[in-house]
Protein backbone atom coordinates (compact mmCIF):
# COMPACT_ATOMS: atom_id res chain seq x y z
CA UNK A 1 0.00 0.00 0.00
CA UNK A 2 1.59 2.98 -1.13
CA UNK A 3 2.10 5.84 1.40
CA UNK A 4 0.17 9.34 1.14
CA UNK A 5 2.04 12.49 1.18
CA UNK A 6 1.47 13.31 5.38
CA UNK A 7 2.76 9.62 5.99
CA UNK A 8 5.74 10.50 4.24
CA UNK A 9 6.26 13.64 5.44
CA UNK A 10 5.80 12.20 8.88
CA UNK A 11 8.80 9.19 8.20
CA UNK A 12 11.01 12.01 7.21
CA UNK A 13 10.51 13.93 10.01
CA UNK A 14 10.81 11.44 12.14
CA UNK A 15 14.14 10.06 10.59
CA UNK A 16 15.36 13.69 10.59
CA UNK A 17 15.26 14.34 13.96
CA UNK A 18 16.64 11.08 14.77
CA UNK A 19 19.32 11.96 12.72
CA UNK A 20 20.17 15.70 13.80
CA UNK A 21 20.77 13.99 17.09
CA UNK A 22 22.66 10.83 16.54
CA UNK A 23 26.28 10.26 16.95
CA UNK A 24 26.58 7.99 14.33
CA UNK A 25 25.20 5.43 11.56
CA UNK A 26 25.50 2.57 9.87
CA UNK A 27 23.26 1.67 6.48
CA UNK A 28 23.31 -2.22 6.09
CA UNK A 29 21.64 -4.25 3.17
CA UNK A 30 18.91 -6.38 4.98
CA UNK A 31 18.21 -8.43 1.34
CA UNK A 32 17.78 -12.46 2.35
CA UNK A 33 17.24 -11.72 6.24
CA UNK A 34 13.73 -13.99 7.29
CA UNK A 35 11.15 -11.88 9.34
CA UNK A 36 12.59 -13.55 12.26
CA UNK A 37 15.85 -12.48 11.83
CA UNK A 38 15.02 -8.77 11.18
CA UNK A 39 13.02 -8.68 14.77
CA UNK A 40 15.54 -10.41 16.49
CA UNK A 41 18.05 -7.52 15.25
CA UNK A 42 15.29 -4.79 16.05
CA UNK A 43 15.01 -6.15 19.63
CA UNK A 44 18.72 -5.83 19.95
CA UNK A 45 18.83 -2.69 18.75
CA UNK A 46 16.04 -1.23 21.02
CA UNK A 47 17.96 -3.38 23.76
CA UNK A 48 21.04 -1.08 22.74
CA UNK A 49 19.34 2.19 22.84
CA UNK A 50 19.99 2.36 18.74
CA UNK A 51 16.97 3.32 16.26
CA UNK A 52 16.44 0.66 13.54
CA UNK A 53 14.39 2.05 10.75
CA UNK A 54 13.75 0.73 6.87
CA UNK A 55 12.92 3.48 4.93
CA UNK A 56 12.58 4.10 1.17
CA UNK A 57 15.70 5.47 -0.25
CA UNK A 58 14.00 8.56 -1.96
CA UNK A 59 13.02 9.42 2.03
CA UNK A 60 16.11 8.58 3.40
CA UNK A 61 17.88 10.56 1.77
CA UNK A 62 15.53 13.99 2.27
CA UNK A 63 15.99 12.97 6.22
CA UNK A 64 19.77 13.13 6.51
CA UNK A 65 20.08 16.49 4.62
CA UNK A 66 21.64 18.81 6.47
CA UNK A 67 22.75 16.33 9.07
CA UNK A 68 26.33 15.00 10.24
CA UNK A 69 25.14 12.07 8.01
CA UNK A 70 24.30 14.26 4.78
CA UNK A 71 27.79 12.13 3.14
CA UNK A 72 25.65 9.04 2.81
CA UNK A 73 23.05 10.70 0.39
CA UNK A 74 24.60 9.48 -2.73
CA UNK A 75 25.33 5.55 -1.46
CA UNK A 76 22.00 4.87 -0.35
CA UNK A 77 20.44 2.44 -2.89
CA UNK A 78 18.94 -0.58 -2.79
CA UNK A 79 17.14 -2.31 0.67
CA UNK A 80 18.73 -0.44 3.47
CA UNK A 81 18.04 -0.56 7.13
CA UNK A 82 19.59 2.63 8.86
CA UNK A 83 20.60 2.65 12.74
CA UNK A 84 21.39 5.70 14.03
CA UNK A 85 23.52 5.39 17.57
CA UNK A 86 21.42 7.77 20.22
CA UNK A 87 23.44 7.52 23.65
CA UNK A 88 27.35 6.22 22.26
CA UNK A 89 28.91 6.52 18.86
CA UNK A 90 29.70 2.57 18.86
CA UNK A 91 26.10 1.35 19.68
CA UNK A 92 25.14 1.13 16.18
CA UNK A 93 28.25 -0.53 15.37
CA UNK A 94 28.00 -2.82 17.71
CA UNK A 95 24.93 -4.22 16.71
CA UNK A 96 25.41 -4.49 13.17
CA UNK A 97 28.53 -5.85 13.54
CA UNK A 98 27.86 -8.83 16.09
CA UNK A 99 24.14 -9.84 14.15
CA UNK A 100 26.16 -9.50 10.79
CA UNK A 101 29.40 -12.09 12.11
CA UNK A 102 26.14 -14.74 12.55
CA UNK A 103 23.85 -13.54 9.63
CA UNK A 104 25.82 -13.52 6.23
CA UNK A 105 22.72 -11.79 4.40
CA UNK A 106 23.71 -8.42 6.58
CA UNK A 107 25.61 -6.64 4.43
CA UNK A 108 27.59 -3.38 6.02
CA UNK A 109 27.21 -0.90 3.10
CA UNK A 110 27.89 2.76 4.91
CA UNK A 111 29.08 3.86 7.60
CA UNK A 112 29.22 7.50 8.96
CA UNK A 113 30.40 9.08 11.96
CA UNK A 114 30.60 13.18 12.92
CA UNK A 115 29.80 13.96 8.98
CA UNK A 116 32.66 11.46 7.70
CA UNK A 117 31.54 8.32 5.61
CA UNK A 118 34.27 5.67 6.44
CA UNK A 119 34.99 2.43 4.65
CA UNK A 120 32.31 -0.23 5.28
CA UNK A 121 35.34 -2.63 6.88
CA UNK A 122 36.00 0.09 9.73
CA UNK A 123 32.88 -0.56 11.43
CA UNK A 124 34.84 -3.04 13.60
CA UNK A 125 36.47 -0.34 14.70
CA UNK A 126 33.92 2.09 15.38
CA UNK A 127 32.17 -1.12 17.23
CA UNK A 128 35.33 -1.14 19.71
CA UNK A 129 34.90 2.05 20.58
CA UNK A 130 34.46 2.43 24.76
CA UNK A 131 31.12 3.64 25.75
CA UNK A 132 30.95 6.56 28.10
CA UNK A 133 30.88 4.60 31.07
CA UNK A 134 34.44 2.61 30.18
CA UNK A 135 35.49 6.04 28.46
CA UNK A 136 35.49 7.50 32.29
CA UNK A 137 36.61 4.36 33.78
CA UNK A 138 39.77 4.76 31.85
CA UNK A 139 40.41 8.07 32.00
CA UNK A 140 40.23 8.06 35.61
CA UNK A 141 42.81 5.13 35.51
CA UNK A 142 44.77 6.97 33.77
CA UNK A 143 44.16 10.19 35.96
CA UNK A 144 45.14 8.02 39.34
CA UNK A 145 48.07 5.96 38.01
CA UNK A 146 50.59 8.88 38.63
CA UNK A 147 48.99 9.73 42.27
CA UNK A 148 49.34 5.69 43.16
CA UNK A 149 52.70 5.44 41.97
CA UNK A 150 53.78 8.40 43.93
CA UNK A 151 52.01 7.17 47.23
CA UNK A 152 53.54 3.41 47.00
CA UNK A 153 57.01 5.12 46.37
CA UNK A 154 56.84 7.41 49.31
CA UNK A 155 55.67 4.14 51.14
CA UNK A 156 58.67 1.97 49.92
CA UNK A 157 60.95 4.57 52.17
CA UNK A 158 59.82 3.65 55.44
CA UNK A 159 59.52 -0.02 54.79
CA UNK A 160 62.99 -0.20 53.33
CA UNK A 161 64.16 1.11 56.50
CA UNK A 162 62.54 -1.29 58.42
CA UNK A 163 63.29 -4.23 56.36
CA UNK A 164 66.99 -2.54 56.93
CA UNK A 165 67.04 -2.52 60.94
CA UNK A 166 65.26 -5.83 60.81
CA UNK A 167 68.21 -7.71 58.95
CA UNK A 168 71.20 -5.42 60.87
CA UNK A 169 69.07 -7.32 64.01
CA UNK A 170 68.76 -10.98 62.62
CA UNK A 171 72.48 -10.49 62.27
CA UNK A 172 73.37 -9.50 65.52
CA UNK A 173 71.27 -12.10 67.17
CA UNK A 174 73.02 -14.51 64.93
CA UNK A 175 76.70 -13.19 65.65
Amino acid sequence: MPLNREQKQAIVAEVADVASSAYSAIAAEYRGLTVDEMTELRKEARNNNVYLRVVKNTLARRAVEETDFECMKDGMTGPLVLAFSQEDPGAAARVINDFAKSHDDLVVRMVSISGKLLEPSEISTLAKMPTYEQAISILMATMKAPVQKLASTLNEVPGKLVRTIAAIRDAKEAG
